[in-house]
């Protein structure tokens, strides 16, 4: 990854820092927010991968260095104030030093309106972002007993192959005229199509935005 960094529209803070909010590319899920200096953004496009700098240690660390757990960079923006940067990433397993998928994983309880209509309400296909960042997860975490985790340690031919069956099971279920047996094997293939998009890196947005550029 090469860029000309254009340091004169950066903010970087009195001790040199920025903050950068790391983002899966395929998912859009928030993986972590860490602080980078000039050297660690440098290197990160340089190598390809992030690099922060640590501020408890005070010093250059490169995501995944020991764990393996390394972050492959996809894009980096910055605000339009100049002083914080987004990173898409793919990562290589979890981003929090936890084990965990993502650093954000402990809701502050809101208090809606009367008014106020749920992400899901507002939204029919909601399920379907939630169980993309669930896959995701799952492919981070591989928490043991977990059907997605024993699809991703299978490989792409199993997927492949889950894949196929699910697509021939919803053909069956239509030639039987049964709207029940339909509604449970359709959702079994959309779970195990989104499981592929994941394994592919490819995110959903894409396969919509496709669909939005035939109409």
């Amino acid at each position: 990854m090469t860029s000309t960094i254009p340091w004169d529209e950066l903010k970087f803070s009195e001790q040199g820092l920025i903050p950068a909010i790391v983002q899966d590319a395929v998912s859009k899920e928030i993986l972590t927010l860490a602080y980078m200096n000039r050297t660690s953004l440098e290197k990160t496009l340089e190598t390809g991968e992030t690099w922060f700098w640590s501020r408890s240690r005070q010093e250059l660390w490169h995501k995944g260095a020991t764990s393996g757990h390394t972050q492959r960079v996809q894009s980096i923006r910055y605000d339009c104030d100049g002083d914080a940067l987004i990173v898409q990433v793919v990562p290589n397993g979890p981003s929090c030093h936890t084990g965990a998928y993502s650093c954000f994983n402990t809701p502050i309880p809101v208090q809606s309106g009367s008014t106020a209509k749920t992400a899901a309400g507002n939204d029919r296909f909601a399920i379907l972002n939630q169980l993309e960042t669930l896959i995701a997860a799952r492919e981070a975490e591989r928490p043991e007993g977990s059907y997605t985790t024993y699809l991703f340690d299978k490989g792409v031919d199993k997927i492949l192959k889950k894949v196929g069956e699910e697509a021939a099971e919803v053909i069956i279920a239509a030639k039987n005229r049964s709207h029940e047996e339909l509604r449970y094997e359709a959702a079994d293939l959309l779970f195990h199509l989104l499981v592929l998009l994941r394994e592919q890196k490819l995110p959903l947005d894409d396969v919509l935005a496709e669909l939005q550029n035939r109409r």
